[in-house]
């Protein structure tokens, strides 16, 4: 121990890390399911399409290649590519009215995590909507800037109650009964 310590420093415990969870609090790749899997690779063709308007095909051969792919849920990475894509414009007319800033000042990242928030929102109801936000969050902080899944988050917790009523009424409504 150095002298420079102060003693209140030393008493302190070493941190620990939380199983399956990296020192920046992003989750192992162990442990996460194929669909986080497949997320993560639908995550990165989609910034390929918002940052070089790469053809969709083009992206996915690419994508696929990728190291890792296989374990991937692969229906699951293809509805999230080629639907945010083919629906981009309805996806971004549902994000623009919960930005605080122009998309085009919002990073590629956090884009394209908002775009797969609130494709599968709409179009993934067997996600519920707690695992929606909980893995765009989790995608967020992995792959984008510093606080940029706490923006993810702030809108796609905006987005929810419109997209997903009936669930996130009945969810707050069972938290406040407990």
């Amino acid at each position: 121990m150095s002298e420079e310590q102060s003693p209140s420093a030393s008493a302190r415990p070493p941190r620990q890390q939380r199983a399956g969870n990296t020192a920046t609090g992003a989750r192992k790749a162990a442990s996460k399911s194929n669909r986080s899997r497949a997320r993560e690779f639908a995550l990165q063709a989609l910034y390929q399409h918002i940052v070089g308007r790469n053809d969709a095909t083009a992206i996915d051969m690419f994508t696929r290649d990728l190291a890792g792919f296989h374990k991937a849920d692969t229906a699951h990475y293809d509805a999230l590519l080629h639907g945010c894509i083919t629906t981009e414009a309805d996806l971004d007319a549902l994000i623009l009215p919960k930005l605080d800033r122009q998309m085009s000042e919002i990073s590629p990242i956090e884009h394209a995590v908002m775009w797969i928030g609130a494709y599968e929102f709409l179009h993934c109801p067997d996600v519920p909507w707690r695992v929606v936000l909980n893995e765009c969050i989790e995608l967020a902080k992995e792959f984008g800037g510093t606080d940029g899944h706490k923006y993810v988050n702030a809108v796609l917790n905006g987005l929810a109650p419109s997209l997903r009523s009936a669930e996130v009424t009945a969810d707050k409504g069972k938290k406040a009964a407990d």
